[in-house]
């Protein structure tokens, strides 16, 4: 029989993600005192220290505390299964899910996955956040989100992922540009025209490294971090851009005509994934979105 509560666990976890006790305190709408002595009983059942408590400084974890952390959550998570399902005896989906994605990949990915998943479990409250690859791997850190769709590059060690499949770089030109009627183009060929650059990482990188392996450097005329904005400056002749994703029309924001074409010799295919963290066991809603999006994708 464990010697711990489930509350215990759950004032652990509050002050491990808000870094004080009396953050922890008002999340949960008790005293700093009961949060102080449900970590310090913890701390005596596991006969570990978990945290470092120091006045104006917050709280940290110990290496210990980091451990217990991922399974309190796991923990947590099945109980909040079991209770949510129990009643059906798990005939029908429920509780909720927030699912991140990396921006460049929300639009072609992430209403599919969020449709027809509403359809199939209409009783989980399933929420989304789009953003930058940083953003979604820290809001995965934090536990904001249950699993994310990002690009399997640079992840960190914490995440498990499932591979959803492969995305080829092309280059991306107004439809009067001077290339545009060859059926394929090099890196070489359009190196010393200029380049609208989708800034922001793995993009960036991924973009960088192709034409360094190359031994090529881009002649970069405008950066933006907005997809739909660097397609309407190549619509507008300002350059050429390379991209992954590509939606099903060919004109840029602005009604302009553009032209994919495909890059050879070919380059590495970039990995989708769907990811989610190595330390807290997925709930029921969250392992049916890993489960939907192999189905839809894989």
């Amino acid at each position: 029989m464990a010697r711990y509560t489930l509350r215990q666990l759950e004032a652990f976890v509050a002050v491990a993600d808000s870094g004080s006790i009396s953050a922890a305190a008002e999340a949960l709408h008790v005293s700093q005192s009961a949060i102080s002595g449900s970590v310090n009983s913890l701390e005596h059942v596991f006969d570990a220290q978990l945290t470092i408590r120091r006045k104006a400084h917050g709280v940290t974890l110990t290496a210990a505390g980091q451990y217990v952390l991922g399974r309190a959550k796991s923990l947590l998570n099945a109980a909040s299964d079991l209770e949510l399902h129990a009643a059906n005896a798990g005939a029908e989906l429920r509780g909720s899910l927030t699912l991140g994605c990396y921006l460049t990949l929300a639009p072609t990915v992430l209403a599919r996955l969020i449709d027809h998943y509403g359809k199939r479990y209409p009783l989980v409250e399933l929420d989304f956040y789009d953003g930058s690859q940083s953003e979604v791997q820290t809001r995965l850190a934090s536990g904001q989100l249950d699993a994310a769709i990002a690009y399997d590059l640079s992840l960190p060690a914490g995440l498990l992922r499932q591979r959803l499949y492969d995305a080829a770089p092309s280059i991306v030109l107004a439809a009067d540009h001077r290339l545009a009627a060859r059926p394929e183009l090099s890196l070489a060929d359009v190196a010393n025209d200029p380049m609208v650059l989708l800034d922001v990482n793995p993009s960036r990188e991924n973009t960088m490294t192709m034409f360094s392996t190359a031994g090529l450097e881009p002649n970069i005329r405008f950066r933006t971090t907005d997809y739909e904005v660097t397609r309407s400056l190549v619509g507008r002749g300002m350059g050429y851009a390379i991209l992954v994703q590509q939606p099903a029309g060919d004109l840029s924001y602005e009604g302009r005509p553009l032209v994919v074409r495909p890059i050879r010799p070919a380059l590495r295919s970039i990995p989708v994934a769907i990811v989610w963290p190595k330390t807290v066991r997925p709930s029921q809603s969250t392992t049916a979105m890993i489960d939907l999006a192999i189905e839809l994708y894989s």
